[in-house]
């Protein structure tokens, strides 16, 4: 009997991610699903009854431990699908923010998702096959006051998907980006962005069919896949609007309310 091929998903206890476990749960991948939050048993519980065999981890994949931990569990086994999804969200002015919450924000964005990526990426080109699906953000596209932080780590990934993807493009290991837009997902809450408009706004995409988008861009072997009309419209405008406009409209997006 041939084993089933094994995926990857962090960031998995809700949202996209979880989402995005699901997509791989119905086609037939067995799971490896991380997340720093107690949830992550409960989302694999309801995963495994899609038929599949699913393991989870809680690790804080901003530590060089979290990764240890989740590379511990997946040993020595092939890892066909890493959707590298873990990441987190800080509204409010960069100068009012405190250094642990933005350096953790950067360590979890950035460094833990490399990091996996490197561990990983190594193993999939050593047996020259693998697709690896990094969730970036359209916000990576745009200046971002009152989430400057974010979007920057956001912009990072999207740079480092494409070249990522150009460094592997003679093996049959493909590197995709997702950059979805707002999306009703708990990072808002998380990152202490309710009082903003945009945390606020009944006008997010449904995670689902962001996660559903991502899948099948990965499937395909595509660059990117920017979700959502608006987000492909928004997509658009970083493309010609000066950056100090584009930074004036988010600011407009993202500014807490209580800060007026």
């Amino acid at each position: 009997m041939t084993a089933a091929p094994l995926a990857v998903v962090t960031g998995a206890s809700t949202g996209i991610g979880y989402e995005l476990a699901k997509c791989c749960a119905e086609d037939g991948y067995d799971l490896i699903v991380c997340a720093h939050e107690e949830e992550i048993y409960e989302a694999a519980d309801k995963l495994g009854r899609l038929g599949t065999k699913v393991e989870a981890v809680k690790a804080d994949l901003s530590t060089e431990d979290g990764v240890a931990a989740l590379w511990d569990k997946i040993g020595d086994r092939d890892v066909d699908a890493l959707l590298a999804n873990a990441g987190r969200t800080l509204g409010g002015g960069f100068l009012d923010q405190r250094l642990d919450d933005w350096r953790n924000l950067v360590d979890l964005n950035i460094s833990g998702t490399l990091s996996l990526i490197h561990k990983v990426g190594n193993r999939m080109r050593a047996r020259d096959q693998g697709r690896i699906l990094i969730t970036g953000s359209i916000a990576g596209r745009i200046p971002g006051p009152f989430m400057a932080v974010y979007n920057g780590t956001k912009a990072f990934l999207e740079s480092f998907s494409y070249a990522l993807r150009n460094e592997l493009k003679d093996t049959n290991v493909t590197v995709t980006c997702l950059a979805p837009g707002p999306t009703e997902t708990e990072v808002f809450k998380r990152g202490d962005m309710e009082d903003s408009p945009m945390g606020s706004s009944e006008m997010k995409d449904d995670p689902a069919m962001v996660a559903r988008s991502g899948y099948e861009a990965m499937k395909d072997g595509n660059a990117e896949v920017a979700s959502g009309l608006m987000n492909k419209v928004q997509t658009a405008f970083a493309g010609i609007v000066p950056d100090t406009l584009l930074a004036e409209m988010h600011r407009h997006l993202a500014k807490p309310k209580k800060a007026d």
